[in-house]
């Protein structure tokens, strides 16, 4: 594979340095006004331990050795550069998996489950040739100089770069913008991909509520809720990105509060993020974000496909799709129908948020598999059908 060049993740340690120099001279304001903890933010006392630990417990090279032990990569795709970590499994039955992330994430959210989708330890688990690739503007993955790096054009980048790893079909998961990015997939490349499973299911726009049960009415008026009243962040970064992006790539401690609000917020917890996510997985998170200095290229995916999800596109393939309790879009079924024509598996688990593959790994790497299975078997009988 002339096109995709070995590639290893190491910061200097000038860079390591730094940063720990900025998080010890970090000015930080005074606490919140509230008694509600999380009200107005992430609350002063949590943010002032996190920094203490990131700056002196975290362990930057362990990720950095994690990541190598996986396996990364870099090819040129449309003249940008994009990283992807690659992991084959040693099973001659393995099918090719995509996995796409979404923001405030990256590849540190499939790195430890990558190896079990990979070689399942259970002879009877499906096994799969592991690819997640790091969204353009993203980590290791080049910065977009121009404008045009939405959606449709990464969903066709991902085909390109699967087809030179030898994977003319695949199977595609995503959830958050990595949700968005495999239903584009699903629905303008059914040649290439077998099938879906995602954890961001959104619907055609202007359906009724009509015929809906008491908890899928629920679920819309969260949806709406939440994009209505605490989707600020969104709104920025479709609209000002450059101008957000100063402070994400200037101070660490802005970096750590715009994404670990995230992480509190939208993770099956009732109260810190802490309580199902260590603290050394979301430092991965930001650390890659703060030494790849990609806090403002990254936002840039909010301008360039922000609601642009084309209200026709449908996905025939068939999908699987699993709707976490605590996610930030929950999509009603009869809703999601519209959209995926061939849902051959519908999850609603019992714990979890937008984040599950660092939530609930294990329950997100059976759910995968066997939202997949489900996805292949489908597949396999419409063929024996003709």
């Amino acid at each position: 594979m002339p096109d995709v060049q070995a590639f290893e993740a190491h910061a200097t340690d000038a860079d390591l340095d730094d940063l720990r120099a900025r998080l010890a001279a970090a000015r930080l304001p005074e606490a919140e006004t509230v008694k509600r903890r999380w009200e107005q933010g992430v609350p002063l006392a949590d943010l002032v331990e996190l920094v203490d630990y990131w700056r002196t417990g975290y362990d930057w090279r362990s990720f950095e050795a994690r990541l190598d032990r996986i396996g990364q990569f870099r090819t040129t795709i449309d003249d940008l550069g994009i990283h992807f970590l690659h992991r084959r499994s040693a099973r001659a039955d393995a099918t090719p998996l995509l996995l796409t992330h979404g923001w405030p994430g990256s590849v540190a959210e499939f790195a430890d489950v990558m190896d079990e989708l990979a070689n399942p330890e259970e002879v009877a688990a499906p096994a799969f040739h592991v690819v997640a690739p790091s969204l353009p503007g993203f980590g290791y993955s080049d910065k977009p100089a121009t404008t045009g790096w939405g959606t449709e054009k990464i969903a066709a980048a991902w085909v390109e770069l699967m087809e030179r790893l030898g994977y003319h079909k695949f199977l595609a998961h995503g959830g958050d913008w990595g949700g968005v990015i495999t239903t584009i997939l699903g629905g303008r490349f059914p040649e290439h991909v077998l099938g879906i499973h995602t954890t961001t299911a959104q619907a055609p726009p202007g359906l009724s509520a009509d015929g809906l049960t008491a908890t899928e009415r629920k679920w819309a008026a969260e949806t709406r809720e939440f994009w209505l009243h605490r989707a600020a962040y969104a709104k920025q970064q479709a609209t000002r990105p450059q101008t957000i992006g100063y402070s994400l790539v200037d101070s660490p401690v802005g970096l750590l509060a715009w994404i670990l609000d995230k992480f509190a917020e939208w993770t099956d917890t009732s109260d810190s993020p802490f309580e199902t996510i260590s603290r050394d997985r979301v430092l991965d998170d930001v650390t890659l974000y703060w030494l790849t200095r990609t806090g403002a290229s990254a936002a840039r995916i909010y301008y360039e496909s922000h609601n642009s999800l084309d209200p026709e596109l449908r996905v025939d393939v068939p999908s699987a799709i699993s709707v976490y309790p605590r996610d930030i879009e929950k999509c009603p079924r009869p809703w999601a129908q519209e959209r995926f024509r061939r849902i051959v598996r519908w999850e609603e688990p019992e714990a979890g948020g937008h984040f599950p593959s660092l939530e609930v790994p294990g329950y997100f790497v059976n759910d995968l598999r066997e939202g997949l299975a489900a996805v292949l078997a489908a597949g396999r009988h419409r063929t024996m059908a003709r």
